[in-house]
């Protein structure tokens, strides 16, 4: 498994869980669209802190998802391991282990296609 196909999977997962629930997806659609909407922060520090808390959390979904939307943002490798050295001070150990893990996706998502 890759990160890129675990966010494919992820994706097709979700959408099989939206085609049961529309309304609730609906809902949460607004929200996410509301929450990211740019205003006093941006989307590149809306995506930072969505993927604090996503390490924090330990959810490897979450982190895959939003380094993908952080590239898109054009954030760097370096501002990620700023914003992931936070991670660590505010989560210890546990968020040393999934801070890893969002570089290592950063590293593959970030990668040239060949």
């Amino acid at each position: 498994m890759t990160h890129k196909s675990d966010i494919a999977d992820l994706r097709g997962e979700l959408r099989s869980l939206h085609k049961l629930n529309p309304e609730t997806a609906k809902g949460f659609s607004a929200l996410s669209m509301g929450a990211m909407s740019d205003g006093t922060l941006d989307k590149k520090s809306r995506e930072f802190i969505a993927l604090a808390i996503a390490v924090t959390q330990r959810c490897t979904p979450c982190i895959n998802l939003h380094i993908e939307a952080l590239i898109k943002a054009s954030a760097t490798r370096e501002e990620l391991g700023a914003a992931l050295a936070m991670c660590v001070q505010m989560g210890g150990g546990p968020a040393l282990m999934y801070a890893a893990h969002a570089l290592a996706a950063w590293d593959e998502l970030a990668a040239p296609v060949a």
